[in-house]
């Protein structure tokens, strides 16, 4: 497989308005080709949803999904561009999807990495750096380690970055990019809630057998 330079990512960006891991994963996909990666994302629709994406999305759906048996509960605001496509099948079944993706990631807590605050960055990055299997490593081996350490831990926190849990070829950022592109209009996830029935309530702790032989015995 071709190298994939970063003046090769940025070219693609330039001509097709995706996003950056977009068009490296284009590139990568047809081996470094930039016509045949254009076209890659024309397919996926990714080119056109990247195109739409400083638009504004002011209408949407306030959605709910409470899990079965009722102890995992979500809202989530998904945003479109017009009541129209808000009251479509298509959108509320997207909305729906998502936050029962939400329900699924106990871990995720915020919708993509720019969203997360620099200084939980650098606490994840100081963490790293001092892990005792970095220690006889040049620095600039160091760097490159943790980077993607960091990656992979911030990825893990996003729900954008997340795998799609009815597809696992793709992910919440490909599907909705395959939606705008199937619609014709910007989506954004603006926000999301996620609960859990008795979080953050410190619990009684009880021995059952300790229980149980105490009524034998008050017997």
């Amino acid at each position: 497989m071709a190298e994939i330079s970063a003046k090769l990512v940025k070219e693609l960006r330039e001509k097709t308005g995706a996003g950056m891991m977009d068009c490296k994963k284009a590139l990568k996909e047809t081996d470094g080709d930039i016509e045949k990666a254009s076209e890659w994302l024309r397919q996926k629709g990714i080119a056109s949803a990247g195109k739409k994406s400083s638009r504004v999305a002011a209408e949407g759906l306030v959605d709910s999904y409470i899990h079965t048996g009722g102890r995992i509960g979500v809202l989530v605001e998904v945003n479109c561009e017009t009541d129209f496509v808000a009251r479509g099948e298509a959108f509320q079944g997207l909305v729906r999807d998502i936050a029962m993706q939400i329900a699924a990631c106990p871990n995720v807590e915020y919708i993509s990495v720019d969203q997360i605050p620099v200084e939980m960055v650098e606490k994840e990055k100081a963490i790293e750096m001092g892990r005792d299997d970095l220690g006889n490593k040049p620095d600039n081996i160091k760097e490159k380690i943790v980077a993607g350490r960091i990656e992979k831990r911030l990825k893990e926190l996003t729900l954008l970055d997340q795998v799609y849990i009815k597809d696992q070829t793709k992910t919440v950022a490909e599907l909705v990019k395959e939606k705008i592109a199937q619609l014709g209009e910007n989506i954004q996830i603006r926000r999301f809630a996620r609960f859990v029935l008795g979080e953050g309530i410190e619990k009684e702790e009880s021995n059952f057998a300790e229980e149980v032989a105490a009524q034998v015995a008050g017997k």
